[in-house]
């Protein structure tokens, strides 16, 4: 059977799989070039469960290795990914801004526009950023009690700049939408005004996860038209033009509710000393939270200790790649300290790989999930335990190395603070 052939029949299969057992209700679009979410509107944990169908009933083997973001987006490239193809890569970037977390891109956003300012700093410890997990052991990255005051206090003490919460959640969601229109009406030039809107209702806009709901922080212009609005989505690295209702309307969904506004203006360079505090708090060497908080979901549902249904794992652990991206964050930190120590890049360049590494075996290990969720096996679950300790011991790898970096930072700024001498010396 020629390539094309079998690459065909695995296009036909995953047809099947998709009105078959998945019971797919987006199917109008379907063909070789639709693409997995924009057109089929499959978040990753659909596409993972598409991939063990394939597996099980198709006999179609699935590549032992790590799944990159990069690896497939129409249902074409998944059918090549299963045949051994390699991926055409985009063309590389002069320099790619990591985007990781909605709200710190947010203020990142307007400390980019302030001429001096480095914002990389600002990224510390967001690869252990806090999660939620529910009474039934599922993982969430966005939660009512989760709040960013962390973020706020540090923002003002790096950077000078009060972040104010102008929603108020004693309101009307009506009233705080009265309010946001008047700020964006009233705000000056260097005001930022953030929003959290629902991405699932915004079909206008990429929603990379495509879940519901997907809670996300953008930022908010006004244009000469009236009835369109400008978005800055710093975190999905995108700006245009989109329609006033249409954002009112992501706006308005009752499972999102959150702003912010905060004034470049005011914005002033970290000290040395503000800097180094708050590494020290952000930084955690003892443990990885994440590894362990999947570690023990997954022992809530399998195992002599299980208390969930086996068959729920796969949807406790659906927005484990939500995020496992922000582990991309080591990336910034490491950006800041080699460039402030004037290393060399190609041992920087060593440290992403080692981190992209870690970042694609999360995404390896979600597939791994889904297969224990689906067949239950205590092979499957050895192979999800070995993955969780290789993940672990990674982490514990590029957190020594960004400590080590830290600590040469601190060596330098202070000796050079100790060699020079103080005005009142030379008085």
């Amino acid at each position: 059977m020629s390539v094309t052939q079998s690459k065909d029949a695995i296009i036909q299969a995953i047809r099947n799989v998709l009105i078959g057992p998945m019971a797919h209700p987006h199917m109008a679009e379907f063909g070789a070039q639709a693409r997995l979410n924009e057109d089929l509107h499959l978040d990753s944990v659909m596409v993972l469960n598409l991939m063990l169908h394939l597996e099980t009933a198709h006999g179609i083997d699935v590549p032992e290795r790590e799944f990159s973001k990069d690896d497939f987006s129409t249902v074409a490239d998944l059918a090549g990914l299963l045949l051994g193809e390699t991926a055409v890569a985009d063309p590389p970037e002069e320099e790619i801004d990591i985007k990781v977390h909605c709200f710190v891109s947010c203020l990142c956003a307007g400390i980019k526009q302030c001429t001096g300012l480095d914002h990389r700093p600002f990224y510390f410890g967001v690869w252990d950023t806090g999660f939620a997990v529910d009474e039934q052991a599922r993982l969430s990255y966005h939660a009512k009690d989760i709040t960013h005051d962390h973020f706020r206090h540090w923002f003002r003490r790096l950077y000078g700049v009060p972040v104010m919460s102008w929603y108020k959640p004693e309101v009307s969601k009506s009233e705080n939408i009265a309010r946001f229109e008047h700020l964006l009406r009233t705000k000056s030039k260097t005001e930022h005004l953030m929003v959290m809107l629902n991405m699932y209702h915004l079909p206008e806009r990429e929603n990379k996860f495509n879940q519901n709901p997907f809670p996300h922080y953008v930022i908010i212009e006004e244009t000469d038209d009236p009835d369109m609005w400008f978005m800055h989505d710093p975190d999905y690295r995108w700006e245009g033009v989109l329609p006033r209702k249409a954002i009112l309307n992501a706006i308005d969904q009752p499972s999102v509710a959150g702003g912010y506004i905060y004034d470049r203006a005011r914005a002033q360079t970290p000290t040395s000393e503000t800097l180094q505090a708050y590494f020290k708090d952000t930084f955690i060497g003892q443990n990885n939270p994440f590894t362990d908080t999947i570690d023990a979901i997954v022992r809530c549902h399998f195992g002599p200790s299980a208390t969930q249904p086996i068959s729920n794992l796969d949807f406790a652990l659906r927005e484990m790649p939500v995020i496992a991206i922000r582990k991309y964050a080591y990336e910034h930190g490491f950006a800041f300290f080699w460039r402030a120590l004037g290393y060399d890049d190609d041992i920087f360049e060593d440290w992403c790989d080692v981190i992209e590494e870690l970042c694609a075996g999360y995404r390896g290990l979600h597939y791994k999930v889904v297969k224990l969720s689906r067949l239950a096996t205590d092979e499957i679950a050895q192979d999800v335990f070995a993955e969780l300790q290789r993940l672990n011991a990674l982490e514990f790898r590029i957190k020594l190395g960004l400590k080590e970096q830290f600590d040469r930072w601190c060596m330098s700024w202070q000796s050079s603070e100790t060699s020079t001498p103080r005005l009142e010396e030379l008085a």
